[in-house]
């Protein structure tokens, strides 16, 4: 009876064991799965990298004059070049990696512009093609992304209409520039700061400081200089 008893409790004692084991081979596979799912979810154009989305990348740095290569959908040095100087020029982090940030900046990522419609594009190509005519594309856009930053922020009217139509917010709409017709470029600057490219970092103002003695705006802190504006906090 005893020899019996034996015989039981170690079959017990088996069981156990293979029930440990088998629960933790399964949360081993779980959590391989939790760390494959993971980076799938963090893969980034980098060089190397295939496809699609690196063909859009080479399309918009050959736009803005970054790019000079092949448009083949294929990640090489010069592809890394290109993103690294573009990455420098809008005072991100010169990788060479286009991830979501730099995506972003490109115009490429994630569009929040469904809220902003036609009107709101001229209206920004507008006061882009009045305030913003003689700078590069890249100032073009930051005074658009002006435009937008202030549209989102609690100190100003959460319209372009409102932002631009501000009294006092833009000298332009009061002189004679703003009977000039929005280009095609002007109007391609407008759609890239709503896409969501910023060069400037998220600055409220800008002012061109040859032309303005004004110690309000120059006692503002200071993000970047691109062309002959300076933009501010």
């Amino acid at each position: 009876m005893n020899h019996h008893l034996l015989k039981l409790w170690q079959c017990l004692v088996i069981f156990l064991l293979c029930a440990v084991l088998a629960s933790a081979c399964g949360f081993s596979g779980l959590s391989a799965l939790s760390r494959n799912e993971t980076n799938r979810t963090d893969v980034l154009s980098r060089l190397g990298s295939r496809g699609s989305e690196v063909r859009d990348i080479q399309k918009k740095l050959a736009a803005l004059g970054y790019y000079s290569g092949s448009v083949d959908g294929i990640y090489g040095s010069k592809t890394e070049s290109a993103v690294r100087a573009f990455q420098r020029n809008c005072g991100l982090t010169a990788d060479g990696i286009a991830g979501p940030k730099t995506l972003l900046y490109l115009g490429l990522g994630d569009s929040s512009g469904a809220q902003y419609g036609s009107n709101d594009v001229y209206l920004i190509a507008k006061v882009i093609a009045a305030e913003a005519r003689g700078e590069s594309y890249t100032g073009q856009v930051a005074v658009g992304a002006v435009i937008l930053n202030r549209v989102a922020s609690p100190s100003f009217p959460d319209t372009v209409a409102g932002v631009v139509y501000q009294s006092g917010a833009f000298s332009c709409v009061r002189d004679s520039n703003w009977s000039v017709e929005p280009g095609s470029q002007a109007k391609k600057a407008a759609q890239d700061a709503i896409n969501g490219w910023d060069p400037t970092g998220g600055a409220l103002y800008y002012y061109n400081p040859r032309k303005t003695s004004d110690g309000w705006i120059r006692s503002r802190p200071v993000s970047v200089t691109i062309g002959s504006h300076v933009f501010c906090k």
